[in-house]
C-alpha cells in the first residue's frame, strides 16, 4: 500500500514538523498518532517519516531514510496571464506534469482588469501548486513568482534554451526545437575523456532550469512583444495546425517536453 505523503512545513537534520492545515488534516481526519510511518518530504528530499507527537497545530516526525525520487522537469513555464479559472487550472496542471517554476506575465493583451487583480492571486495559486505537488507525489513545489512584465521576464531569463510558442510560425515544431537544442549542447559539453574547461558549469543556470518556454494570452503577442523574443533569442515554435486555448497549449507543450526530456535525461 503507498503511504500517504506530505510536505514539511519545518525541518532539521533529523526531524520535520506539519503545521496548519496538514497538522489537522492529520490529527482530525486521519487520526494519527505517535509511531505511525508516512512518506514526508524535507528541504527538497523525501523520507520515511515516523510520527513523535500530534496535535491540531502541529505534527512532529523523526526522519529516518532517505527514499529515491523522480526529479522535476529542468522547465520554466512562462505563463501570460488568463482568465482566473482558467490560469489555475493551467497551474495545477503544469504542476503535476512537473515543471521546476512558473512565471505569470503581464503581456499587453492580458485584460486589464486581471492584470490588476493578479498580484492579489500569487498566493492562491502557491497554495494550487502545493496541493497538486502534494497529489501528484512530487518532492517538490514548483516556485511561483509574482505576476511580472513580459519586458522584465525576458531579461531575467537565464535558460539556455528558450521556446516560444508561436500562431504565426508553421515550420519549426516544438519537438525539432527541442532535438536541435539538445544536439548544441552535445556539442558543447566536454567529453569524459577530455579535461574540464574552465568556467564550464554542468548546471545551465543557478535555478537548475535548462528550458523555458513562454505561453502568450488569448488573443496572441503582439508584433512589439513578439520583437522583444526575437531580441532575447527566443525560438518559435509551433504546436501544429490546430488552434488551441492558451491553457490547452501550456499543458500540451509541458508534455512533449517532458517527455523530451525524460528521454535525454536517461540516455
Amino acid at each position: 500500500m503507498t503511504r500517504r505523503r506530505f510536505i514539511a512545513d519545518a525541518w532539521t537534520a533529523t526531524t520535520a514538523t506539519l503545521t496548519g492545515d496538514q497538522a489537522a488534516h492529520l490529527a482530525r481526519v486521519l487520526r494519527a498518532e505517535p509511531g505511525q510511518v508516512y512518506d514526508v518530504v524535507a528541504n527538497g528530499f523525501l523520507h520515511r517519516a515516523e510520527i513523535t507527537s500530534v496535535n491540531p497545530s502541529e505534527v512532529r516526525f523523526a526522519l529516518h531514510e532517505e527514499l529515491e525520487t523522480d526529479a522535476a522537469l529542468p522547465l520554466h513555464l512562462l505563463l501570460a496571464v488568463l482568465k482566473f479559472d482558467h490560469m489555475e487550472w493551467a497551474i495545477e496542471k503544469a504542476t503535476e506534469l512537473g515543471v521546476s517554476r512558473i512565471t505569470p506575465i503581464l503581456a499587453r493583451r492580458t485584460e486589464k482588469h486581471l492584470a490588476l487583480a493578479a498580484p492579489k492571486r500569487a498566493e492562491r495559486w502557491r497554495r494550487i501548486a502545493l496541493e497538486a505537488a502534494k497529489q501528484s507525489r512530487r518532492t517538490d513545489i514548483p516556485e511561483i513568482a509574482d505576476p511580472i512584465p513580459l519586458k522584465q521576464a525576458l531579461e531575467q531569463e537565464t535558460s539556455p534554451t528558450r521556446i516560444l510558442l508561436s500562431e504565426t510560425e508553421q515550420a519549426v515544431t516544438l519537438t525539432t526545437a527541442l532535438e536541435n537544442s539538445e544536439a548544441s549542447t552535445k556539442a558543447r559539453v566536454p567529453h569524459p575523456s577530455q579535461p574540464h574547461r574552465e568556467g564550464w558549469d554542468e548546471h545551465s543556470s543557478p535555478d537548475r532550469t535548462t528550458h523555458a518556454l513562454a505561453i502568450g494570452p488569448e488573443g496572441g503577442w503582439t508584433p512589439e512583444e513578439m520583437s522583444l523574443f526575437t531580441q532575447h533569442a527566443w525560438q518559435p515554435v509551433t504546436l501544429g495546425p490546430r488552434i488551441l486555448r492558451a491553457e490547452t497549449a501550456a499543458i500540451a507543450a509541458i508534455a512533449i517536453a517532458g517527455a523530451h526530456l525524460d528521454g535525454a535525461q536517461s540516455c
